[in-house]
């Protein structure tokens, strides 16, 4: 690891990685340090069973409505996926309802469906009009068609709605087009970064940027460089995990934490014969009026893994309760769906803990309720030296194109700001 260069980069995660590569382009001089041992960040994937893959993190590659005219609203991976002739489909599977162990009839389809335009509309009227209050404000708590919504908003947010910023949710939302890889979103990009130089298991412990420089000190040894792009979470930023000196300005701060990491889990868990027709695939959302409800996409790709969805408070919860908690809880709301036989298949799984990662703190970064205007100075950099980029800096935030260009952006950046 070179202990002089133009640029630091702080992160190997898919911003770090596309601001390496940018620099390249550039042709300017970086070096990229990882606190972690591998690349990739939030975009991670595990071998459930032999060849099977499972995506801790990002597991959806989405592509904007206007990649001609927008380029952020492109993803580069799915043409790098193409590229590498992987195995990708587009998501396009019905949805089921299932309440009490039974799936909703027609009508009562149809009743949840108006519910959810109409939690939409409130939240697209309160924002157009200038507020910002959280989305529990705005919706019929009372509806019997509350519960899955609330449970879905959790994990999309991903925080529980009273905790939920309306306006941040509202410009997070956009229509888009979804694929899946076969052999996992988080080994493509690892894939795709390969051939950066990384030094890895090289957490950064200090931020000099009271001279002229920065100086940068880790647990490998120290670095001076010209200026900074930090890709870290707003988690490891609010916790002040790394020491910046001068301190960062307030203004920062208090957009760091305005806009705090949200907990978005999963328990992903296979099946070791092939218990699911064709039709069974697709999206579910599952719940009743004894126990928390889930939402399940269940046997994407043929894959016989069933992924349990859950955020909010009950996410945290659940890491805290352990895997063995939460894989039951997962195998149970598969049976409220299949019914109980189906747990003689089950085989291992996979349960992620995203609140106490220690690289992150959280699953992804989403605006308090008042807060959505502090979204604008995440992506601001400080004295010409330090630039930022990551998810929640991004127009496509917590997504992992959005952090892809976000790198890009901040390289261009530095890159001015050297010249």
């Amino acid at each position: 690891m070179s202990t002089q260069t133009d640029v630091i980069i702080v992160g190997a995660g898919s911003a770090g990685l596309s601001a390496a590569k940018e620099l390249t382009r550039l042709g300017i001089a970086f070096v990229v340090v990882e606190a972690s041992h591998r690349i990739g960040g939030r975009a991670y994937s595990e071998e459930i069973a032999p060849d099977v893959w499972f995506d801790l993190g990002c597991a959806y590659m989405d592509v904007g409505p206007d990649p001609e005219t927008h380029i952020d609203e492109s993803n580069p991976f799915v043409d790098f996926a193409v590229e590498q002739g992987a195995v990708v489909k587009e998501y396009l599977y019905d949805s089921h309802y299932i309440r009490n162990g039974r799936s909703l009839n027609e009508s009562e389809m149809n009743a949840r469906e108006r519910f959810y335009i109409e939690c939409q509309e409130a939240v697209r009227r309160s924002v157009e009009g200038g507020d910002d209050c959280a989305i529990s404000d705005l919706i019929d708590l009372e509806s019997p068609y509350a519960t899955p919504y609330m449970d879905m908003m959790a994990v999309t947010a991903p925080k529980d709605i009273d905790e939920a910023s309306a306006a941040d949710f509202f410009h997070r939302v956009e229509e888009h087009r979804t694929f899946n890889t076969l052999r996992g979103y988080g080994n493509l990009v690892a894939q795709w970064g390969s051939d950066v130089d990384v030094s890895l298991n090289s957490k950064v412990e200090r931020i000099d940027w009271s001279g002229k420089g920065v100086v940068v000190k880790t647990s490998k040894g120290t670095i001076k460089g010209r200026c900074l792009i930090c890709t870290v979470s707003n988690g490891i930023l609010a916790a002040q995990h790394i020491h910046f000196k001068p301190r960062l300005p307030d203004w920062k701060m208090s957009a760091v934490q305005a806009v705090p990491m949200g907990a978005e889990n999963k328990i992903g868990v296979h099946f070791t014969r092939e218990v699911f027709a064709p039709e069974d695939s697709g999206y579910y959302q599952v719940w009743s009026d004894s126990a928390q409800g889930a939402y399940v996409d269940v046997n994407l790709m043929s894959t016989n893994v069933v992924t349990v969805f859950i955020g909010g408070r009950f996410s945290i919860w659940m890491e805290q309760q352990g895997q063995q908690a939460a894989r039951d809880f997962a195998v149970d709301r598969i049976a409220d769906i299949f019914g109980n036989d189906i747990r003689q298949s089950v085989g291992r799984s996979i349960v992620t803990a995203w609140v106490t990662d220690p690289w992150t703190l959280g699953s992804y970064a989403s605006a308090l309720p008042g807060q959505y205007h502090q979204r604008e100075f995440l992506s601001l950099g400080v004295d010409n030296k330090l630039f930022f980029a990551g998810e929640s800096t991004a127009r496509f935030c917590g997504f992992c194109h959005g952090a892809y260009w976000s790198g890009v952006r901040a390289a261009q950046e530095a890159s001015a700001a050297l010249k």
